[in-house]
């Protein structure tokens, strides 16, 4: 993860059409994510996008997509964070969901 002048940058390991959505630790040096919705015509990403949004509470737009599309590994910027979600802190300290 990454502070910028626009907010965070977060590098993830996705693993799509999981039984729920849920932060699972690290995986090399990218958070690691359950998401539930299947890897077809873009819908994980519009649901990681979404999810994002609700945890970082900020609107869907400030949630971009920087690379990755078509990839488990997502670099994901997400813009006007005024402070990072408790379970991303837990993660990055080396305490497990």
């Amino acid at each position: 993860m990454q502070q910028t002048a626009e907010g965070y940058v977060l590098n993830l390991h996705i693993q799509p059409n999981a039984k729920s959505t849920e932060w699972t630790g690290l995986y090399g040096d990218a958070l690691k994510l359950r998401l539930q919705a299947p890897p077809v015509d873009g819908k994980a990403n519009e649901a990681l996008c979404a999810f994002l949004a609700e945890i970082f509470a900020v609107k869907r737009h400030s949630v971009v997509l920087l690379s990755g599309q078509s990839s488990r590994h997502k670099r994901i910027l997400i813009k006007q964070v005024t402070a990072l979600p408790l379970p991303i802190i837990k993660i990055l300290q080396g305490v497990h969901p």
